[in-house]
């Protein structure tokens, strides 16, 4: 990739929804679950007023179904900001990635079917596009975990983004469960050699965020953007600061 045009860092917000409430879990474990706010429209209003512009929005009961549960909170948080919205959980058909969009979506996550029914992916990514379309890869003890983090396969997490790349792929989401809802630090090795081997691909680290040093560090280890959960629900990352060292940096 030319470095002039190289995109800007990005946090992107996160809200997880479980019965049309924001909610996060520690380490994808649907037991341990907190409710942080009933309105997600007031959740994702807050954020814009900070300026930031792109969502994370993950349909948790979605992830671990078939389909999407929670497409009329994305519908309504759609129409109430402005913020470009990637939306991930249960997306593993046509018909499912076309709802969506058509609620709201300005991205669709990908992460059960590129694993287990490539073909599938493949076709999504000629009808929708790569800049529509981001590859999520959710790893835990060195195996991609699939299915709302149920289910573990064998395929290997390079040679996974590797397949892809080659057909076009362009974005990355990589979340590394272990952390995910722990604030314990991102897993800044797996990032820094992900770029390494696909310095082309837009890389996107999830888990672990505890401060605002961590962001600083996933950048300086050369990931183009960060997901941001828990940090900012328990205050470990202020929303003030945090958009006024995007404003400079």
């Amino acid at each position: 990739m030319d470095i002039a045009s190289k995109p800007k860092f990005s946090v992107i917000p996160a809200i997880d929804i479980i019965a049309g409430e924001c909610v996060r879990l520690s380490m994808g474990d649907y037991s341990k679950k907190i409710v942080y706010s009933t309105d997600p429209i007031e959740v994702a209003m807050n954020f814009q007023r900070f300026g930031f512009e792109r969502l994370h929005l993950v349909d948790l009961e979605g992830a671990r179904g078939e389909s999407p549960v929670n497409l009329n909170v994305l519908e309504r948080v759609s129409k109430g900001c402005t913020m470009e919205i990637q939306f991930g959980g249960g997306v593993k058909s046509l018909e499912s990635a076309t709802e969506v969009f058509s609620a709201g979506a300005s991205r669709v996550i990908c992460g059960s079917i590129a694993v287990e029914n490539p073909s599938l992916f493949k076709e999504m990514l000629k009808i929708f596009g790569s800049e529509r379309l981001i590859l999520g890869v959710d790893i835990r003890d060195g195996k991609i975990a699939i299915k709302g983090w149920k289910k573990e396969s064998d395929s290997d997490l390079f040679e996974i983004i590797s397949n892809y790349a080659k057909i076009g792929v362009s974005q990355l989401i990589c979340t590394d469960i272990s952390k995910d809802g722990m604030l314990c630090g991102p897993a800044f090795d797996i990032y820094s050699s992900l770029k390494r081997e696909f310095p082309g691909i837009e890389l996107i680290a999830s888990g672990g965020v505890s401060s605002l040093q961590d962001i600083v560090k996933l950048k300086e280890c050369g990931a183009d953007g960060v997901i941001v959960g828990k940090a900012l629900y328990e205050n470990r990352v202020d929303l003030k600061e945090l958009s006024l060292w995007l404003q400079n940096g």
